[in-house]
């Protein structure tokens, strides 16, 4: 299904967010906060993305994607990429019957080549196994960058279409990891952080954005509710006049 832009057509616009984006800050501050180790935080961040997917689920949003993983992650200390990278198999190990059983569909979208190949498996297993399921998307961001999003697009697009010069929006947007869904009507990023961390910079042309100061593993349901009432009180204009959205609720 070919997801149309936000800059070249309006969008339909519904109460609940279609498609929720999430920075799951706050993890080790959570931790070092309770004099815990920081491994400590990640493990309960895995929690809240349980919750999170539940309420989704609940609420009718129909994809949620969730930034795991940024490309400049590996930076990090060596034993916390590590531990982060095995929390990611276990939860693979262990959640992927229970996304698939209540009608989930899991995908996970970044440059997998880094990981180590058992990682690799899991994650095709799993998309594989869920790939019919349509309650819900739920899409893991891993060793994503936004920049390497729009540069692996272009490479695939040139080489799609040899010998052209003279390329369009769409042709672009048809080669991004996440091609397969609509943009981000609303972007969330916990920890009190207010940047976008080189995440879905194409995609989020014309996101809402909320910024909370809840750390990650305490974000649960009723702090989606206020994510998304934040959101319901936003006006989406995408280019035009407060005027014309007056008008439009008239004539509709």
């Amino acid at each position: 299904m070919t997801h149309l832009s936000s800059t070249k057509v309006v969008p339909a616009v519904s109460a609940v967010p279609r498609h929720i984006a999430i920075i799951m800050d706050g993890n080790g501050r959570w931790a070092t906060k309770r004099y815990m180790p920081r491994v400590a935080g990640h493990k309960k961040g895995v929690e809240a993305v349980r919750t999170i997917v539940e309420a989704c689920v609940e609420r009718g949003v129909e994809y949620l994607t969730l930034f795991a993983f940024s490309s400049e992650n590996w930076r990090r200390p060596a034993d916390e990429v590590s531990l982060l990278m095995r929390l990611f198999v276990i939860a693979l190990e262990r959640e992927v019957a229970k996304l698939h059983i209540n009608g989930i569909r899991l995908k996970v979208v970044g440059d997998l080549s880094r990981f180590d190949p058992k990682l690799q498996e899991l994650i095709q297993a799993a998309e594989r196994r869920t790939a019919g399921n349509t309650r819900l998307t739920l899409t893991i961001c891993a060793n994503y960058g936004g920049r390497w999003d729009i540069m692996q697009a272009v490479r695939k697009m040139v080489t799609a279409n040899p010998g052209t010069a003279d390329f369009s929006e769409d042709q672009l947007a048809a080669h991004l990891s996440m091609a397969y869904a609509p943009e981000p009507d609303l972007f969330v990023r916990t920890g009190g952080e207010e940047r976008v961390s080189n995440f879905l910079l194409w995609q989020m042309a014309y996101t809402e954005f909320y910024f909370t100061e809840t750390y990650w593993p305490d974000f649960d349901g009723a702090e989606l509710d206020r994510a998304i009432a934040s959101y319901q009180h936003r006006e989406r204009r995408f280019g035009r006049t407060s005027e014309q959205l007056i008008e439009q609720k008239k004539a509709s």
